[in-house]
């Protein structure tokens, strides 16, 4: 299956509903055609391709999903692609007050065919890691790339690390002992797929293969256990190395984030 059609069908019947194993305190409970997250560093709310739900009644499951959160205290992420019905779902979110983030592109690639050799730069290496001091470490990375506080991803690592170690592998770019890059592999289990994430690079890192690297290294591990395709949300500087590299655009994703008031 290389077909873009039929990588998206294997995507949404695959990749979508419930995950397999939840990490201490993360709580997973459908609300009609919606699955919700809640208990960790922000809500998520999962849907099918088709809701099912039009007009007023969608109204009314969005404002539900929102007002859930909002008794929690907590922000909460609404994942749509661009391919869902019904097509006006994002104008109903930003109605209910709900804001998009930047669109990733939904890339799929067979592991087998992404597993050269990594070649890093003079004085990178790649290691796996689990221990709490090298996650901390990653999430410093992550706030340096990104101009903000990401320390909430230790534990939000740490936590699938503990609940599935088989389903999470972790990687850093060290140079002298600094982490300059990280990324993950997490396998869906009972799947054909798994997905990468992280991938951030310090800017002084970049355009040197980093990047590359890391997704060589994840698919040698996917493909070692049989996993057969690897799927990435990417972003747009991603999407053309994963393109370059076998990876097929499938469709787009935006999340929408309903954040709750700031209070003064």
């Amino acid at each position: 299956m290389t077909n873009s059609d039929g990588l998206l069908a294997a995507y949404d019947e695959q990749m979508r509903g419930a995950p397999p194993n939840l990490p201490a305190g993360v709580r997973c409970e459908w609300d009609g055609p919606v699955l919700r997250l809640s208990g960790q560093y922000r809500g998520f709310v999962s849907t099918p391709p088709d809701l099912g739900v039009e007009g007023a009644d969608l109204d009314r499951l969005i404002a539900r999903q929102r007002d859930f959160f909002a008794a929690r205290g907590e922000a909460v992420e609404w994942k749509t692609r661009a391919h869902d019905r019904p097509a006006d779902l994002p104008e109903r979110l930003l109605a209910a007050g709900f804001v998009p983030e930047e669109r990733e592109t939904v890339v799929i690639g067979r592991a087998e065919e992404m597993t050269a050799d990594p070649v890093l730069p003079d004085g990178v290496v790649l290691r796996q890691v689990t221990a709490d001091a090298d996650l901390r470490r990653i999430a410093a990375m992550e706030s340096a790339v990104w101009g903000q506080d990401w320390g909430w991803l230790a534990d939000d690592l740490a936590g699938r690390i503990a609940a599935a170690p088989t389903e999470v592998v972790v990687l850093v770019a060290e140079a002298d002992g600094q982490v300059v890059s990280a990324a993950w592999l997490v396998v869906r289990t009972g799947t054909d797929f798994a997905g990468l994430w992280g991938g951030s690079t310090l800017e002084a890192w970049r355009g040197r293969g980093i990047y590359r690297a890391l997704v060589a290294a994840r698919a040698s591990v996917a493909a070692a256990r049989g996993i057969r395709y690897l799927q990435v949300d990417a972003s747009d500087d991603s999407a053309p190395i994963l393109r370059r590299l076998g990876f097929h655009a499938v469709t787009t994703t935006t999340p929408y984030i309903w954040s709750p008031p700031v209070r003064t």
